[in-house]
């Protein structure tokens, strides 16, 4: 049995296709078996909805008059630094931005209350935003201050547009030290206190194609409650990590850059987050359909909770000193319990991402598709697979000579 995108985006068109989330097929495919139902199934939706910290956005904010040159000089949304080193109208903003006078970790545990993702879920929700920027000054661009207050509405261009997201599994976090830590991982007690993760599971995008055999460059998704695209592999993209005998990673492998048109998208989908004696993110809704070519797409789409392991790294020495140690291996299922057993002690869990606006997102998707709403695309390239040799490469320290 084998289908095209083609075939299915016909189905989808003429209102045909048959579209069940990640979370359904495993009951439609124990019920008909995988032959039947590869045969009559068209699309598997997944969902994730997380923090993501390597996600941010770039704007064009129209020339003012006279023009004014912000490139070289410096630029402020809503007091967060926008980076300006693009052209004369054109700023980058990164969800974990933070106002200069921020006191971090001064008074530790810092609350981090407001940052570059806060910024971006105000302009999605229409708000104005203030723009204060000074520049040096030019013959063709004059001015050296400027003030105003931006409206999504009235800007050029503004793009979502994010380096790393939907990461396939991830570390699940622990702290064997005698003191609380504070991590991206949320708050850690000691002494193996509370254990934290930060994945759907069996609804995550990347867990149902552990090989990236439908999703490459080019495929079409949902992002922050709009439609984007994948732009590349996300950075640390990291396919050769190990996997277990179902071909699923064991912890943080590949990820995604996505794309798309902030003006289309949602605050209930991107949301300025604080973590704790962090800093600020962002949390990011993502949907990615998967087509049913084959009988194996289809199997790998069946992948349960109790089917994924994650790795237990403890981030009081282990995780910050960069040692590849381990303290256990656990499954989704198990974390999903609430508690699960590590070192003889049972540990409560919980989990960073949401497992419900997952299911809703893939549930949006499902009926955007069935709605004839949203065609599949053919991804123009593949993402690095395992056979690529592609690996995380962590920073090579050099001296440098004095």
């Amino acid at each position: 049995m084998s289908k095209t995108i083609e075939e299915i985006n016909q189905k989808i068109k003429r209102g045909e296709a048959v579209v069940f989330t990640a979370e359904e097929i495993i009951g439609v495919v124990k019920e008909k078996g995988l032959k039947r139902a590869a045969e009559e199934v068209d699309v598997v939706t997944t969902g994730t909805f997380g923090p993501m910290c390597s996600s941010g956005a770039y704007f064009n904010i129209g020339h003012s008059k006279p023009r004014i040159k912000l490139g070289g000089g410096r630029s402020y949304l809503n007091d967060v630094p926008a980076y300006t080193g693009l052209a004369a109208v054109d700023l980058f903003l990164g969800a974990t931005a933070m106002p200069d006078d921020d006191p971090r970790n001064k008074v530790h545990p810092g609350e981090f209350n407001y940052g570059g993702g806060h910024v971006i879920e105000e302009l999605v929700a229409g708000k104005d935003i203030r723009l204060e920027a000074t520049a040096y000054g030019t013959d063709c661009y004059p001015r050296k201050k400027l003030e105003t207050w931006i409206n999504i509405k009235d800007l050029n261009e503004a793009v979502l547009f994010n380096v790393r997201n939907a990461y396939q599994n991830y570390n699940v976090a622990a702290n064997l030290s005698n003191k609380t830590i504070y991590t991206y991982m949320g708050m850690l007690k000691p002494n193996l206190g509370n254990i934290t993760y930060c994945s759907a599971g069996q609804l995550s995008p990347l867990l149902n194609d552990p090989f990236y055999k439908t999703i490459g460059i080019g495929t079409k998704i949902f992002l922050g409650g709009g439609t984007g695209y994948v732009a590349w592999q996300g950075t640390q993209f990291n396919p050769t990590t190990a996997r277990a005998e179902n071909g699923v990673p064991k912890g943080g492998a590949g990820t995604l850059a996505v794309i798309g048109d902030l003006k289309q998208m949602s605050p209930r989908w991107l949301v300025g987050t604080s973590m704790l004696g962090y800093g600020p993110t962002l949390t990011v809704g993502i949907g990615v359909p998967i087509p049913i070519l084959s009988e194996e797409i289809l199997q790998y789409t069946t992948v349960t909770d109790d089917q994924i392991i994650g790795t237990i790294v403890d981030y009081s020495d282990a995780y910050p000193n960069r040692r590849n140690e381990s303290v256990g291996e656990v499954t989704y299922a198990q974390l999903k319990s609430g508690k699960v057993t590590v070192q003889g002690k049972k540990v409560p869990t919980a989990s960073l991402s949401s497992y419900p606006r997952a299911a809703e997102i893939a549930n949006t998707l499902k009926d955007w598709i069935k709605a004839g709403k949203f065609e599949l695309t053919q991804p123009v390239a593949s993402l690095p697979g395992v056979e690529s040799g592609v690996t995380f490469k962590p920073l090579n320290e050099r001296p440098i000579a004095q």
